[in-house]
C-alpha cells in the first residue's frame, strides 16, 4: 500500500496579538492518499490559509510533525524545504500571483527550469498544460492581456508543471465571478484528477466542496471530517 501523500500529526500553531494569544490549531491531524481530493472549509478567520501554508512547509508549526510521501518534512533545513517543495508541492492561491514581466508560457516554463529541466522540455510541458486549460491560443501574453479567469488558470498550469504529488490551493475561485469560478474549478477538478494527484482545496463555497471526495472541517483549532 502506498505511504500516505501528505499527513499531519498533532499541528499546534499559535499567534500573539497584543496581550492574547491565538491558538489556530489545535492538534490538527489529517491523512491524504495518493489521488484524493479533499476540501477544506471553514469560517473566514478560521486558520485555513494558516494550515494549508503549515502542510506546505511556508510556516513551521509550533509541534507536531508533517509527513510528505511518507517522509519527515518537519525537521528538514530550509534547503531541503524548498527542494521538497519544487518537486512535490503545486501551489494555487486566491490570487494568482504570475509574474507580470512574463508571457503565460514563460510563468509555467521557469518553474521547471528552476528544478533542472531544459528549456525545450519546460516549452513542451508549458503547451501540454496551457492545452489543457484551453489557453493554447495565448501562450505568449502577459498577465495584464488576460481576464482574471485566465490569470488563474495559468496560476493551476504553473501549479503542475512539475508534476507533484500534492496540490494545495487557497480559495482558487475565491477572485472570480460565479460563472468563471465553475469553469475554472471544473478545469482544475479535471487536472487534477487527470495527473492522478491528491489535493487539499479550501474554500467557502459548498457546492464545491460538495464535488470533492471528502470535506474536512476546521473548527475551532481542530479538523473535522465533515
Amino acid at each position: 500500500m502506498n505511504s500516505p501523500v501528505l499527513e499531519l500529526r498533532d499541528l499546534n500553531r499559535s499567534f500573539k496579538q497584543g496581550a492574547e494569544e491565538l491558538h489556530i490549531l489545535k492538534a490538527a491531524n489529517l491523512v491524504i492518499n495518493p489521488g484524493e481530493i479533499v476540501a477544506l472549509v471553514g469560517p473566514s478567520g478560521a486558520g485555513k490559509s494558516t494550515l494549508l501554508q503549515t502542510a506546505g512547509l511556508l510556516e513551521k508549526p509550533d509541534e507536531g510533525i508533517i509527513l510528505i510521501d511518507g517522509n519527515d518534512a518537519s525537521s528538514l533545513k530550509d534547503d531541503a524545504k524548498t527542494k521538497l517543495r519544487r518537486h512535490h508541492l503545486g501551489f494555487v492561491y486566491q490570487y494568482h500571483h504570475l509574474l507580470p514581466e512574463f508571457s503565460a508560457i514563460e510563468n509555467i516554463v521557469i518553474p521547471q527550469m528552476i528544478t533542472g529541466k531544459s528549456r525545450k522540455e519546460a516549452i513542451i510541458r508549458a503547451n501540454e498544460l496551457l492545452h489543457a486549460v484551453s489557453l493554447a491560443k495565448r501562450g505568449e501574453h502577459r498577465p495584464a492581456e488576460l481576464s482574471g479567469g485566465e490569470q488563474q488558470r495559468v496560476a493551476i498550469a504553473r501549479a503542475l508543471a512539475n508534476k507533484p504529488k500534492l496540490l494545495l490551493a487557497d480559495e482558487p475561485t475565491g477572485n472570480l465571478d460565479p460563472a468563471t469560478s465553475d469553469h475554472v474549478f471544473d478545469l482544475l477538478l479535471n487536472e487534477v484528477r487527470k495527473e492522478g494527484l491528491a489535493a487539499l482545496i479550501a474554500t467557502h463555497n459548498p457546492t464545491l466542496a460538495a464535488r470533492m471526495d471528502r470535506v474536512i472541517k476546521l473548527e475551532d483549532g481542530h479538523l473535522v471530517e465533515q
